[in-house]
């Protein structure tokens, strides 16, 4: 059974790119436009195996939608991948420092994502 990945970027082509490269190695992938459709995915779905999130988005941004996943201590496991074009160190620690499993820039390269979404998603 694929394991599933969520995806949370309020750029549809971004989503459709990530979805190019995960679905290529049978990640099962679901999608969410801003932070707070990805709360609400999380929450629903008990056997995502990893998150590939953006940082700037409407309504609930990453690094607000990281924090409110990482309290929650069902969550707390979950790895979570900031996928975005923001490159400044102190949001790269700030992510860190929320949970954050890793940082990647965009536009990305699919076989580094995929390598990461593979080692973090076990």
């Amino acid at each position: 059974m694929p394991k599933r990945v969520l995806i949370v970027d309020d750029s549809a082509t971004v989503r459709q790119q990530v979805r190019a490269a995960l679905g290529s190695v049978e990640f099962e992938i679901c999608e969410a436009s801003d932070g707070a459709e990805g709360l609400e995915t999380i929450a629903r779905l008990t056997d995502l195996a990893a998150v590939i999130c953006d940082v700037n988005m409407p309504r609930v941004n990453g690094l607000e939608m990281l924090e409110a996943v990482k309290k929650d201590p069902r969550h707390t496991l979950l790895p979570i991948v900031m996928l975005t074009t923001e490159g400044q160190p102190e949001l790269v620690t700030r992510a860190k420092q929320l949970g954050a499993k890793g940082w990647i820039i965009k536009p990305f390269k699919p076989e580094l994502l995929v390598a990461a979404v593979k080692k973090l998603a076990g």
